[in-house]
């Protein structure tokens, strides 16, 4: 009798972990403004993939070690769209990352994400802000010193990102970029606005659904 050979089992990298996007209209609007206006600053550079609400699988074959920053920016790999992101194709993780908090998110921010972020991702700069100021401190930025953070000091009210190569500030109550170069603020278009929150809600709703998919899969094929 000829013994059958069984294939090792394929390992998914899931799209979305389910959860929603965002806490609330305030914090999700912000992270896709925020997304936009590094896409555009970075627009002619083709070795800089600008993202954010997409999960990062950082060792393989755990589809479980992942995590998703609100908005992160990778120097050194190619400028495409991607369903994921995982760190040993690209050979690359990120070097900057912002967390948009809120009351049920800080907690995580400051702790087992900023242990992550720092001594498994080696992530150079990392910011959490709460555009609600629920928080105190409400904005914080630390900068990567080996395997620890040290936290930054405002330099005329705005943190310098070395990384960016621009600034992060508040701007008439809300958090912006700032450009020292050209003495300007990175202000987006209202109308490219909408269309992008409009499509991340859209991606969202369409990952959701995949997500639901794969889970109805996996019971048939264990059943």
């Amino acid at each position: 009798m000829q013994e059958k050979i069984q294939s090792a089992p394929t390992i998914v990298y899931p799209t979305s972990d389910g959860k929603p996007m965002a806490e609330t209209d305030i914090h999700r609007d912000l992270m896709v403004v925020f997304i936009w206006m590094l896409k555009q600053h970075f627009q002619d550079k083709r070795d800089v993939y600008v993202s954010g609400n997409l999960l990062i699988y950082y060792e393989k074959g755990e589809p479980r070690k992942s995590i998703s920053p609100d908005v992160f920016v990778v120097f050194g790999v190619e400028k495409k769209e991607r369903l994921n992101y995982l760190t040993w194709e690209e050979g690359h993780t990120p070097d900057f990352v912002l967390e948009i908090a809120s009351r049920r998110t800080y907690r995580k921010d400051l702790g087992p994400k900023k242990e992550l972020y720092a001594s498994v991702l080696g992530v150079k700069e990392y910011f959490i802000y709460d555009p609600l100021g629920q928080i105190v401190p409400s904005f914080i930025g630390y900068s990567l010193v080996e395997t620890k953070y040290r936290e930054m000091e405002f330099t005329n009210g705005r943190f310098p990102s070395e990384i960016l190569g621009l600034e992060l500030g508040e701007q008439d109550g809300r958090l912006g970029l700032y450009n020292p170069n050209t003495a300007q603020w990175v202000n987006p278009p209202s109308e490219q606005i909408e269309l992008e929150v409009t499509a991340r809600k859209e991606v969202e709703a369409e990952l959701a659904e995949a997500l639901e998919e794969i889970e109805r899969l996996r019971a048939n094929r264990d059943n």
